[in-house]
């Protein structure tokens, strides 16, 4: 698998990993957009690059201003309020957002910052599979050299063995809890499960729709659904989610049975 990194040129923090990436490996494939529009809206952009993934290198904006770096899947699970199409979530990969994330705890040992997955959300719907990793929450992380540093040393040091990557994981997908994502976080970092798309509480009540996407747009087929139980409202709620993943025939597992 070959990898692309894509950014927006009116990203202070897209242009802040770019530079970075550049001073520490001028072979890494990087594709700078000038549009006006922020990268999230530019549906299909894909269409001109060559390479088989696109990872994202973007700002991440939050209320709360911790500094944050973030990574996540792509797409909507309802409306488009932020780029892409309405229930539309695009293609990704559990073990690339499995060793991006493992790599980018590494990387950010002995700084400030700490590291989270989100929830799928916001766009651009391009066909080929993709993730996002960000750098936050404000301005001034987004300008800060040494966040920057990180997630480029973390890109370089992600693709390199990647490459070599044989199937050592699980592949999954993960529904329930909140947008930053504790439970699966846990389970990305330690387990031998990996996971792609969440589908995060806020969006219930889940439709058959939503966990067919979820299925249909993890690259590597997944062969079991992870639930953050708790995080999955009341009886009635994880009655009609397990009637859904019984329907669909689909292995299921609860975020605290996980190994």
């Amino acid at each position: 698998m070959n990898f692309a990194v894509v950014y927006s040129s009116h990203d202070i923090a897209g242009n802040n990993i770019a530079d970075q990436l550049r001073k520490l490996d001028s072979k890494i494939n990087i594709y700078e957009f000038k549009e006006k529009e922020h990268i999230i809206f530019l549906n299909n952009l894909d269409k001109n690059i060559k390479e088989d993934f696109i990872i994202f290198a973007s700002k991440h904006k939050a209320k709360e201003h911790n500094k944050t770096l973030t990574v996540h899947s792509i797409g909507n699970f309802g409306k488009a309020e932020v780029g892409g199409i309405p229930g539309e979530i695009c293609k990704s990969s559990a073990f690339v957002n499995k060793l991006l994330f493992q790599e980018l705890i590494k990387e950010v040992k002995g700084s400030s910052y700490i590291c989270t997955l989100e929830a799928t959300h916001h766009g651009p719907y391009i066909e080929k599979p993709s993730c996002f990793i960000e750098l936050g929450s404000s301005e001034e992380e987004w300008n800060d050299e040494l966040g920057g540093n990180i997630i480029a040393r973390t890109i370089i040091n992600f693709i390199k063995p990647f490459k070599n990557l044989k199937d050592n994981f699980i592949p999954a997908v993960g529904i329930g809890g909140p947008h930053y994502c504790p439970s699966f976080n846990k389970i990305q970092l330690n387990s031998k499960y990996a996971i792609s798309h969440v589908l995060p509480q806020y969006h219930m009540p889940f439709t058959e729709q939503m966990i067919k996407e979820l299925i249909s747009k993890t690259i590597e087929k997944p062969e079991v659904v992870i639930l953050d139980w708790k995080g999955i409202g009341k009886a009635e709620d994880r009655k009609h989610l397990l009637d859904i993943l019984d329907k669909l025939n689909l292995k299921y597992i609860r975020t605290n049975e996980v190994e």
